[in-house]
């Protein structure tokens, strides 16, 4: 059968004759066009290996697997900080193996990595469709998690000693370099133990991958605490309601969020350095925010502005998961916009909101427990096949497999990029906060 054939071509009333007045330097050009096809297939090419484009592996079920269901036994772990949706990918994993490959040996590793661990004495929680069919309904995580470094080697053992043949590991960054150093191992002693890794990151950092689940779950959640700012600013005289959610080194959710509810007049991001004093710092454009409206809403991302408060001789700490330790940027916020505002002898009635960890816990919403279910069951298809070291992931709108080496890497804004050009058009903040 012939493809159907498309006449892409866009009618222009005439030649440009003015200069656009926005203020950007990523102009899009007429010769910038999106591939129709963007599958690479089988007759790709002259047969040299050369020609044949970049491409990645779909997920999805394979006709001749790996495993034999009847004698296999896997298990599920989550690690590091929570996130909506990670009790979606419970069940999904849970439900596929069950009743998709008839595999009745599937346990929860309790506490994260610590439950591989015979020291700390946590048991295995076998799970079955019964036990997994209501954990959609609750936040955080039902097998519960943990954060910092464990033994690789004794994780490794404890896999062997337990006879499991796949390990379903969610988590994010950390958990994913972990991952794949246990993958490392097993491979090193000749084991057959399929890893699989579903990424989770609710700042929507991790490369290549076009989202990460419970993403979309935050930014609705991030609305309404906008909304609820923007009401208790509007509600008193010179109010400003600032607002501080998660965001470590990237401002996906504080930029989303912004576009999602336009009641936001400032964003702040880590992407994006700002001066706080000065003629165009960000108090002297809040202060004009305030004289000319009467009210401000600030969302700041818990990374941003860690320039101001770190010292040049700071040392550098870190958490149990390797993250940076962040100074509190709400605060120093807050406190600083008082006494700018008092020294200029000017009233304003700030209300600080700081809703992360309300954020995290709360349940999926539709659609994040639509991708979470389909990231449990591609996750399924992969290790039946007996892939391992890989995440699966969604990217340009496909679910593929990704090596666990290409998704570790951070993912930031560019400020010189059309989201953050969107953002800075729907809040009317200026483009640099910086003498």
């Amino acid at each position: 059968m012939s493809s159907p054939v498309y006449d892409f071509t866009i009618a222009d009333l005439g030649k440009r004759k003015f200069t656009s007045p926005l203020n950007i330097s990523n102009f899009t050009t007429e010769n910038k066009r999106l591939l129709l096809d963007g599958y690479l297939r089988n007759d790709a090419g002259d047969g040299n290996r050369q020609t044949i484009p970049l491409s990645i592996e779909l997920a999805g079920p394979r006709k001749d697997i790996f495993f034999d269901p009847g004698m296999t036994k896997a298990a599920i772990v989550t690690c590091g900080g929570l996130c909506p949706g990670i009790n979606d990918v419970i069940r999904s994993i849970t439900m596929q193996l069950f009743y998709r490959y008839g595999i009745k040996n599937i346990y929860g590793i309790r506490y994260g990595f610590r439950g591989l661990i015979p020291e700390f004495g946590h048991r295995m929680v076998q799970l079955s469709p019964e036990m997994v069919k209501d954990i959609t309904s609750i936040g955080g995580s039902f097998l519960s998690c943990s954060r910092g470094h464990q033994d690789i080697n004794k994780i490794v053992k404890s896999l062997s000693d337990h006879r499991i043949d796949i390990l379903f590991c969610i988590g994010g960054d950390g958990t994913m370099r972990a991952v794949q150093k246990i993958t490392e191992k097993i491979s090193e002693l000749g084991l057959n133990i399929s890893v699989v890794g579903i990424p989770k990151t609710i700042d929507n950092d991790l490369n290549l991958i076009q989202k990460s689940f419970g993403f979309d779950t935050a930014i609705a959640e991030t609305v309404h605490a906008i909304r609820c700012a923007h009401v208790e600013a509007k509600g008193a005289i010179n109010g400003i309601g600032l607002i501080k959610i998660m965001g470590r080194l990237s401002g996906h959710i504080a930029a989303s969020a912004a576009l999602a509810q336009n009641d936001t007049n400032f964003v702040l991001i880590p992407e994006v350095p700002f001066a706080l004093t000065g003629k165009n710092g960000f108090l002297a454009f809040l202060e004009k925010r305030i004289k000319f409206s009467g009210h401000a809403v600030v969302l700041v991302a818990e990374g941003a502005g860690q320039d101001l408060l770190r010292k040049s001789d700071e040392l550098i700490e870190t958490d149990p998961s390797g993250n940076l330790r962040l100074h509190d940027v709400g605060i120093f916020l807050k406190n600083e916009i008082e006494k700018y505002f008092q020294k200029i002898n000017l009233e304003i009635n700030l209300k600080y909101i700081e809703p992360s960890y309300m954020i995290r816990s709360v349940p999926a919403n539709a659609s994040d427990s639509i991708y979470c279910s389909s990231l449990g069951q591609y996750a399924v298809h992969a290790a039946m096949a007996g892939k391992t070291g890989l995440l699966v992931a969604l990217m340009k709108d496909e679910y593929v497999h990704l090596p666990l080496s290409a998704a570790l890497s951070r993912r930031k804004i560019d400020p010189r990029g059309d989201l953050w050009s969107r953002v800075l058009e729907a809040t009317g903040q200026p483009h640099s906060m910086k003498d």
